[in-house]
């Protein structure tokens, strides 16, 4: 199999790429997130009931990111990208920001990002980085309301899926890696593509629970598997 230029590629990833970067997610044991239910960190809920934990929660994962670095997996991402140029698209369930760190450009981040956060009240956005994390719950500069992570929790509907959908409506190969299929509307995505006739592949450390939608799928991880297959594709 080659991909061509003309080709229109749209990747999916998943939770399994960042892990391979030493990022921990809520379904390495049993419902929890780094020792937090998700049900205490990440639900509209969660933030009304005790925004200064959330907070508490997204400063830990902030402060987590600032040593976690793109594995061979993102940074082989770019090289596809670079290749298929404005052909390729990546969506990613991922809030780390680690595809934009290895070069990725053409990225829709579907749950957000913890390197952002807005005002609940004025909806003025902010880069993390200019808040004063030293503070229990930081206040908007505008209107001094409420500042959130712009993570988009349990309950709340993802980022961008007018534009995905279009994504997956046109692409002639769609490939999900490190995901488990089991989180929608994420999960639905390969039926979409495979409707419309994408040719499907996958990759991931077990088989997802949409494995019977994957036309090619490569059982491993991604930073090992990912390299050698997207050399043989753009050879």
């Amino acid at each position: 199999m080659r991909f061509s230029k003309s080709d229109r590629i749209v990747v999916l990833t998943g939770a399994g790429i960042s892990a391979e970067s030493g990022l921990k997610t809520f379904r390495d044991s049993d419902g929890l997130w780094e020792n937090y239910r998700v049900e205490d960190v990440a639900t509209p809920q969660a933030f009304h009931r005790n925004p200064e934990l959330v907070w508490e929660f997204y400063k830990q994962r902030y402060e987590q990111l600032k040593t976690a670095k793109p594995n061979p997996a993102h940074f082989t991402l770019k090289k596809l990208e670079d290749f298929a140029q404005t052909n390729f698209s990546l969506i990613t369930q991922n809030v780390d920001g680690l595809h934009f760190q290895a070069g990725n450009n053409n990225v829709l981040e579907m749950h957000g990002s913890i390197l952002r956060c807005f005002c609940v009240k004025c909806r003025n956005n902010y880069p993390i980085s200019d808040v004063d994390l030293e503070k229990p719950i930081p206040f908007c500069e505008k209107c001094k309301g409420m500042l959130r992570p712009d993570v988009v929790w349990f309950g709340e509907i993802p980022y961008h899926l007018e534009k995905i959908n279009i994504l997956l409506q046109k692409a002639d190969y769609f490939i999900i890696i490190g995901t488990s299929g089991v989180v929608y509307p994420a999960a639905g995505f390969l039926q979409t593509a495979k409707y419309y006739g994408a040719m499907t592949i996958g990759i991931n450390r077990e088989k997802p629970a949409n494995y019977y939608l994957i036309d090619k799928f490569y059982l491993g991880k991604a930073g090992e598997v990912l390299p050698k297959l997207v050399d043989e594709w753009i050879e």
